[in-house]
């Protein structure tokens, strides 16, 4: 099995900031505010430097990009520590999520077959329908949005739609035979329908035929229908992650 740590390198290569440095081991993020996971601290292994020194060129780093600084803290023994000191303190737990995964066989065998009336369009940029489509925590995206889309290699940006037009967007991208599953969203007027399964069949038929053996996302972990969505496909939890954002930052 991948390990948490592993898997955690893996998936910020596919999800990456506009900027990024390193401080040792530690990773830091910043994409214009849009998404936890491009503007924030990856700290897996050692920082190079003594813990003050390091909170302080945390702080450095986001405030020169006009954001608060945070940590995404994966539950694992390799942050436990970190994690710990954080809280001692006084940085805040936010957006608690887990990450899910599967073998891309029981995630296909678990699919739904294609269904008349619907088809899936596939591109390597996203076009206005399809970021119109894709709404962020329930609000449209800013304009920064796009250069954290787009940003890493083997990206790919599905939509399906029907007789009426387009109907669910998801953003995929492989990364060493992994398959990270972003961005999924249904029409307001779709859901509960099937589509996301129908959408999600199509992704993972396309990246069978580039070479995938398995697939992983992230789910806030209060969300049940997302939850129940990936469960019926086969998806189960890997490991579980935090954000902790500083007092007064």
């Amino acid at each position: 099995m991948t390990s948490t740590v592993d898997l955690e390198l893996l998936m910020a290569r596919g999800w990456q900031g506009t900027d990024s440095e390193r401080l040792g081991e530690w990773l830091l993020r910043a994409g214009s505010g849009f998404t936890g996971r491009a503007n924030s601290v990856l700290p897996l292994g050692s920082p190079g430097c003594e813990l003050v020194d390091a909170l302080g060129r945390v702080v450095a780093f986001y405030r020169r990009h006009d954001l608060p600084a945070m940590f995404q803290i994966p539950v694992c023994d390799e942050t436990a520590a970190i994690d710990s000191h954080l809280s001692e303190l006084g940085w805040t737990v936010f957006n608690s999520s887990v990450v899910l995964t599967a073998t891309l066989q029981q995630a296909m065998t678990a699919a739904p077959p294609a269904v008349d009336g619907l088809k899936a369009s596939f591109s390597d940029r996203p076009d206005d329908a399809w970021l119109a489509g894709y709404l962020y925590r329930g609000s449209v995206l800013p304009a920064s949005a796009v250069h954290v889309l787009v940003n890493t290699e083997n990206v790919i940006f599905a939509s399906l739609h029907d007789v009426d037009g387009q109907v669910a967007v998801v953003r995929g991208v492989i990364t060493d035979g992994w398959l990270g599953v972003t961005a999924l969203t249904v029409s307001g007027t779709r859901r509960r329908a099937g589509i996301g399964s129908v959408l999600m069949s199509e992704l993972l038929r396309w990246a069978a035929g580039q070479g995938a053996h398995s697939v992983y996302l992230q789910v806030a972990a209060d969300n049940a229908a997302a939850l129940a969505l990936y469960g019926g496909l086969s998806f189960t939890e890997h490991h579980s992650y935090h954000y902790r954002r500083g007092p007064n930052r």
